[in-house]
């Protein structure tokens, strides 16, 4: 049985977030970065299990609805929990994409494009730093 929890204390500062996490979690996770492409080990990752978000731990996807995009990004069709992550509109780079971002503690994940596979249609394009990997 995989433990749903997430860490209970947060820090609200950017000292604490920079205390906590590595500073390439940080660039990405509270600068809303995004890392190079096809950089991730978790794109290999093909066993059972669930996503965390490296930032306070919670349960954002798991393997069920992981895909392989080919964009080089872990890539997933819905997240574990219709409440496990937030989207928001991003304006950056001169366009218009929808962020998505950890519902618990606000962390940037990536980007939800409408372009994946059934039964949702929607690709969650996730950097894998964002997230830890727990097996089952």
């Amino acid at each position: 049985m995989v433990d749903q929890s997430s860490d209970t204390e947060q820090p609200n500062t950017d000292a604490e977030w920079k205390a906590k996490l590595s500073p390439e979690e940080y660039r990405i996770l509270r600068e809303a970065g995004t890392e190079r492409s096809g950089t991730s080990d978790l794109l290999k990752v093909d066993d059972d299990g669930v996503f965390r978000c490296a930032g306070c731990r919670a349960v954002l996807f798991t393997s069920d609805e992981k895909f392989g995009s080919g964009t080089g990004w872990p890539s997933f069709y819905d997240p574990a929990d219709s409440d496990a992550v937030e989207t928001r509109p991003d304006h950056s780079l001169g366009r218009t994409r929808t962020e998505v971002v950890c519902s618990n503690c606000e962390g940037h994940l990536g980007h939800v494009f409408d372009d994946g596979p059934e039964p949702t249609g929607k690709r969650y394009c996730i950097n894998g730093i964002a997230l830890d990997f727990e097996d089952e």
